[in-house]
């Protein structure tokens, strides 16, 4: 699947907030155009079609995501000079200091999971097929979901489910995890679906949902790396500058 087969979750909605801090088209270049979660640069190619940045950095944690972000470049190439970083929200303040960049227009993050990374089945961040628990949204680091549900015990299992996954059977399937420890996707999905009541297994929803995102968030300290953006990007906007962030879920909305 290539970066042109995804389309930006909310182009008008970027496109409005940001374009008045950046120049226009048919106008000299204005501002600085920060993107924290690139993805495959749909939103990026959304700001540049409405606006002229006189520069654009686009980071991203994930290796795989610069590659469709760089591909999508080579065949619609911006209107100013790029910067593509491999780089986590936490290292926002860093990536600017490296550049001697006080001050930038507009910093735009789309959080969570994207779908580049549900539609990869071999990195193990959804049930729809059996694959390895990774989960990492930047593979090179840190450790992956089988690791973490090989050490983590029942009481500290039952917590992240309940916290990060509202999961109201968090202590149910904590205790089933613990006492097989799932390697895969389908050996935990299959494991939460026999753990929890009849009528929750047959539901609307997968009854592993909330597990697989309580896992996702704390393998790549979602939560935690959001908290430090809202921290730095204030302080990195210059005047007038604005700040947009796309979520999906309450435990961001409240944030």
């Amino acid at each position: 699947m290539t970066p042109d087969d995804h389309a930006p979750v909310l182009p008008d909605a970027v496109g409005a907030a940001l374009a008045p801090c950046l120049g226009e088209p048919g106008q000299p270049p204005r501002g600085i155009y920060v993107d924290a979660t690139c993805g495959g640069g749909g939103h990026a190619s959304v700001v540049f079609a409405r606006s002229r940045p006189e520069r654009a950095l686009l980071l991203d944690r994930d290796p795989q995501a610069l590659a469709q972000a760089r591909a999508r470049l080579a065949a619609t190439p911006a209107p100013c000079p790029v910067e593509l970083i491999h780089a986590r929200f936490s290292e926002l303040a860093q990536v600017l200091r490296a550049r001697d960049l006080e001050r930038v227009s507009c910093v735009l993050a789309d959080v969570g999971v994207s779908s580049f990374q549900l539609d990869d089945a071999g990195r193990g961040f959804s049930f729809r097929a059996d694959a390895p628990l990774d989960m990492r949204m930047d593979p090179g680091a840190g450790s992956s979901a089988a690791e973490l549900l090989a050490r983590l015990g029942e009481d500290e299992l039952a917590r992240v489910l309940r916290t990060y996954g509202e999961e109201p059977h968090a202590r149910r399937i904590a205790r089933a995890i613990v006492a097989s420890r799932p390697r895969t996707t389908a050996q935990l999905a299959n494991l939460v679906a026999h753990s929890v009541p009849a009528r929750v297994r047959h539901g609307r929803i997968h009854p592993a949902t909330r597990t697989f995102q309580a896992l996702r968030i704390l393998v790549n300290d979602e939560l935690g790396e959001l908290d430090a953006l809202l921290e730095q990007a204030p302080r990195a906007l210059a005047p007038g500058g604005r700040l947009a962030i796309i979520s999906f879920h309450s435990l961001e909305d409240r944030r």
